[in-house]
Order: structure tokens, then sequence, then C-alpha cells
């Protein structure tokens, strides 16, 4: 325990991402944890910004995001979900996803305040509703499909509810909830009065089924703030680009937080991301499908290394059970793996509240070069020696 350190903020302490990167590095162990590419995204795209720095725009951008991007934003939403936002009111660029995350729960909850989330959760939203002072109220996604009970969602809101925080496409699941699912937040939503933050970072990267925005069902738009990111789709996750898209009293709400956190950042990398999003369908359609392509391949060299597989319906993850290992433990399983096999991975156990739930899942990325999957799971079969 730090005695400097609040209270509400005692339960985080490193990231599980630095302690396992640092022990990539430490092992020379390949690093299946962090969800990162280890190759850049677009020629085009990091051309922009290069062209950005050489044109001078290297001081505080607009605190809202420079209005190239704000426009690509617009017409990003426009084309792949019908949706119309202003881009003078409606969006505001972010240090990342992260940012926008954080920045909502500040602004939108206050202490005493309950947020309804899904687990297993990116470990940031525990950590940012605990920096507002709110309390989390999980709802369990179960293994191996990730569906929940609509009774347990239901009982989840009280009286003191205020938002619902969603990720969908799901990190760590790879779970992409169904329009049906999303329809029952939606009407929860409406009857109890509710906010709804959807982490969107993995739109374009689905599998199997549709990536439904909230803020298209019936009655959302002006109560969902949807969050999106260059870094995922781009391949670009050092730049820190995000957004949030919401009706302008919750943009305003939203931007009083955030200008207080970084008031601005990435300025060229904004200029670069905007040239991203504005690139034909066939750059997404090749993205999502190469990603697809690593996802099999993964799946397939896990699974003939004996792990049972939960076969992730979108995203970078795809997540084991190593009971089919005869273990039980993920966090020790991950901090051994290293030694054992030269592999670095992620226990899901760091997400869940219900530990019982999480303990025997461990999370591996998918989104590196072919060889280096190829080389993993190769060294992940020694495992059963």
């Amino acid at each position: 325990m730090n005695r400097y350190l609040v209270e509400r903020l005692q339960p985080f302490g490193t990231t599980i991402f630095a302690e396992m990167s640092a022990l990539a590095v430490e092992t020379g162990a390949i690093n299946l944890g962090q969800g990162f590419p280890d190759s850049d995204g677009p020629d085009l795209v990091k051309q922009a910004a290069v062209d950005a720095i050489r044109a001078g725009h290297n001081q505080y951008p607009p605190g809202i995001g420079v209005p190239e991007l704000r426009t690509a934003i617009r017409a990003h939403q426009q084309r792949f979900y019908g949706l119309d936002y202003d881009a003078g009111a409606e969006i505001l660029v972010t240090a990342g996803a992260t940012e926008a995350i954080a920045a909502a729960l500040l602004a939108l909850c206050s202490p005493g305040d309950e947020v309804v989330t899904f687990e297993p959760y990116y470990d940031s939203y525990a950590a940012c509703i605990a920096m507002a002072g709110a309390t989390r109220r999980v709802v369990t996604l179960r293994a191996p499909d990730y569906s929940f009970e609509p009774d347990e969602l239901r009982a989840a809101i009280t009286p003191r509810t205020r938002l619902v925080l969603l990720n969908s496409p799901h990190n760590p699941t790879g779970k992409v909830f169904t329009r049906a699912e999303l329809a029952l937040v939606a009407d929860l939503a409406r009857e109890h009065d509710l906010l709804v933050v959807t982490d969107e970072v993995y739109e374009h990267l689905v599998y199997d089924g549709e990536h439904v925005p909230m803020a298209t069902l019936p009655g959302m738009r002006d109560r969902t703030v949807t969050i999106g990111s260059g870094g995922k789709t781009f391949a670009f996750t050092g730049w820190k680009v995000g957004w949030a898209c919401a009706s302008p009293e919750l943009v305003i709400a939203v931007k009083t937080a955030k200008q207080f956190l970084t008031y601005v950042s990435s300025g060229p990398f904004q200029y670069a991301i905007a040239v991203g999003l504005q690139l034909p369908d066939s750059y997404f359609v090749q993205f999502r499908d190469e990603m697809l392509e690593k996802r099999n391949r993964l799946c397939a060299g896990l699974t003939d290394a004996g792990f049972d597989v939960l076969r992730p319906q979108g995203t970078y993850f795809a997540t084991v059970d190593i009971r089919s290992h005869g273990e039980t433990d993920g966090l020790a399983f991950c901090r051994s793996l290293p030694r054992r096999c030269g592999v670095v991975a992620v226990p899901s156990v760091v997400f869940y509240d219900d530990v019982e739930a999480g303990a025997p899942l461990v999370r591996f990325a998918c989104c590196k070069r072919t060889e280096v999957l190829d080389e993993a799971c190769t060294r992940l079969k020694s495992l059963a020696k």
C-alpha cells in the first residue's frame, strides 16, 4: 500500500501491461500480451504525418481538434453508419480513446453515482470510474460464448446508476454484441434515463457478426457518447488520436474535463489520421481480412498447442482456457510463461471482479507479423511436452 495514494486508487498499481511488457524485455520473450502491432500502418498515413510536421503543424492544435480531422470523423460516421454529427459542435478529438473515456466519466459522474459495465473490462475502466468517485457495478460475460443474463443487467441498475459503459467489439474477449443485446441496453437506458458511453475502437475489426453503434438505435443518439480511435484501425497506436461524438451538450461536458487533462495533443498526427479516415473502402476491407487471417492463424496455433480456444468475433485478441493444460491460475501461468517457453500473454483475471470466472483465462494478441505468431505458437507447443 502506498501511504500517499488516495484510498479509491489503492487497488490500481502498475498495469498488467507494463508488468508483462517489462517481463518480455527482461526475458527476450515474444510479446503477445499488449495489443499493439509490430509493424506500421499505411505509408500514405505515415507520410501525411511527416508532411504535417514539415508544414509547421507543431504547436497547440485547437482544443476540440483540427478542423480537418473533425470533418473526416464526421464523414466517417456518415459513410459507415449513417450517423450525422456536426463537426464543430458534436465531435471532440482526444489523446486516444483512453482519455475520451476518462474525460467522459469525470465529466458525467458525481461521487456516489454508479456505472454499469460488463466484465471482463479493459483495466482503465475501473480506474477511471474510481477517479470519478463513482462505483462500478458489473455484469459478467460468461465463457465460452460471452453471453450475459438480461436479468443480471436489469438487477445491476439502481436509482444511483448514472450511465452504462459499453465496449463492442469487446476487449479482452473479442465479443461483438448483437443487435438484440444492444437493444436491451438501449431499452434500459431510455427506461431509467441513463447515459451510455460506448468504446468502439475496434469497430473495423469484426470477423463474425456486425458492428452496430449504440447511437444508431432508436432514441439513443442524444444520450450516447461514442468513442473511437485511429490507433487500432491504422496501426499507429503511439500517436494517441481518439475522439468522442455526441450531442452538443454532452460534448461540452466531456470537453470541460478533457481540457484540464491534456488540453490538446498529437497535433501533426491529427492531420494524418484525417487522411486515414478518408481511405477507400478497400483499405478497411483489406485491414479486416488481414487481421482475420492472423486471428485464424493464432487460434489454430493455440489449438495445436493444446489450449481450449475461445474464438473471438473481433478485435486484436484471442482468449484461451488454461485448464486444458491442467492449470487454473492465469496470473501465475503468465508470470512463468516467458521463462518456460519464451512467450508473454496477459492473465484475464485482472479484467474481472469475479476472480473465479477470470482465473483460468489468458489473452493473446494476434496483431503481430505472421512469422512472429507462428514462432510463438511453436514455442507454446513445448508446454505439452
